[in-house]
């Protein structure tokens, strides 16, 4: 079978294990259970938790001793079982450790299947900026789906969702056995100090200036995703208590509006190969932070009606604001890094990501909007969005002033083998 073939299956099931219930649980959470809406917003830290040590952990675990593909399948079978036995709890709090449990598994994952993806291409003498993109879409593709099975099967507020998800991800883990080898390079021992020996040499990146102020960035970057997932759906279902948009199309299909978000990540993976060829990987990392400017300042004036359209491009644009960053980082990442440490220093970029900076962005939000934008009204949706489309105007600034990295088209070029 293809070798890029192969990986797209595993690109498209990587991304289907999340989707098919990480839009939904809501509906499970209120609906079904009818559990209190003060301990949910925990449930969506325990991605952030978890992108905090595993990771890295499981990355080093790559780098030192398992073959990165292997490690992969075993996390997803073990993540697997876990999702089976999340419709047996009982109770929010049993929940939370549950689905932490599963993101513990789960997390990792994504940093481990770019290093499988990026040696596989390589192995196999492919251009890794050209071939990888259009593998990753297939990712998007598998959230899509996934969203649209588990609604379209009436399972959106049902325990099948986990079971979905759960029989999706051991057939992924059994699947990654058969993807090609992805072997240790770190495992000489010659020479090697004690840092060296315990596989923690990933975090001597820190003492790199631009490598250093790039996780720093990561972090922000990673806290502005956290802000669009935690209130964008939220945002566009509390029109309902405006009367001239309570029947809007908006309101009634919110879920399908923000969706146009992944669908739009879509057509920009797409579309990094020529932007990362034309301007170089600082400036295509700049693109998505003004992106995710546009993405909070048209949410702040948007509406359901004649600022539909605002609403509409906001959407589009969060797949430059999404993809840009992950995609050209983890690129940036591969071609700033020695071999050896290739999985711990992906596990890192997941780490200050979806791991510090989920968290930063969830903890800090949360506080902002309840002390400065939360009335007996409701919230103040407007200021909320003009204060996440500040934050990110700062860090694009401030990136593109401290950030220096000349754009040389060897260095995309350097994937080509």
């Amino acid at each position: 079978m293809n070798v890029k073939f192969r990986l797209t299956i595993m690109s498209f099931l990587q991304f289907f294990v999340w989707g098919a219930w990480l839009i939904t649980v809501a509906n499970y959470w209120f609906g079904t259970k009818q559990w209190d809406g003060a301990q949910f917003g925990a449930i969506f830290s325990t991605m952030g938790i978890a992108s905090i040590f595993m990771p890295t952990i499981c990355g080093i675990i790559a780098d030192r001793w398992i073959n990165a593909e292997k490690l992969y399948g075993i996390l997803h079978v073990l993540g697997g079982f876990t999702l089976f036995y999340v419709p047996q709890i009982t109770n929010p709090a049993d929940f939370f450790w549950v689905i932490l449990v599963a993101m513990i598994f789960y997390m990792p994952t994504i940093a481990l299947s770019n290093s499988v993806a990026y040696n596989a291409l390589k192995t196999s003498n492919l251009d890794v900026v050209k071939d990888f993109p259009p593998i990753r879409v297939w990712g998007t593709v598998g959230f899509i789906v996934a969203m649209w099975i588990t609604n379209l099967t009436g399972n959106k507020a049902s325990e099948n969702q986990f079971y979905i998800a759960a029989i999706a991800a051991i057939g992924l883990g059994i699947y990654s056995f058969t993807l090609p080898k992805c072997e240790p390079k770190g495992k000489t021992t010659d020479n090697k100090s004690f840092i060296d020996l315990l596989g923690l040499s990933s975090f001597k990146l820190f003492t790199d200036y631009k490598l250093a102020l790039f996780f720093i960035f990561s972090m922000f970057l990673g806290a502005a995703l956290q802000l669009t997932n935690a209130y964008g759906d939220v945002f566009l279902d509390d029109f309902k208590h405006l009367p001239e948009y309570a029947d809007s199309i908006v309101v009634k299909y919110s879920t399908i509006i923000m969706s146009i978000s992944q669908i739009s990540e879509t057509l920009f993976i797409l579309a990094i190969p020529f932007f990362l060829k034309r301007f170089g990987i600082k400036q295509v990392m700049l693109f998505s932070m003004i992106a995710w400017v546009l993405r909070f300042g048209l949410f702040a004036y948007g509406n359901p009606g004649d600022g539909l359209w605002m609403i509409i491009l906001s959407c589009i644009v969060y797949g430059m604001a999404f993809d840009f960053f992950n995609i050209s980082g983890s690129l940036f990442v591969e071609t700033s890094t020695d071999s050896t440490i290739r999985s711990s220093a992906q596990g890192l970029f997941m780490m200050m990501t979806n791991g510090f900076g989920a968290v930063l962005g969830s903890v800090t939000s949360g506080y902002i909007i309840d002390r400065y934008f939360t009335t007996a009204e409701g919230k103040d949706w407007h200021n909320i969005w003009l204060t996440f489309a500040i934050y990110a105007l700062i860090i694009a600034v401030a990136f593109a002033v401290l950030f220096k990295h000349k754009h040389n088209p060897k260095d995309v070029e350097s994937f080509s083998h």
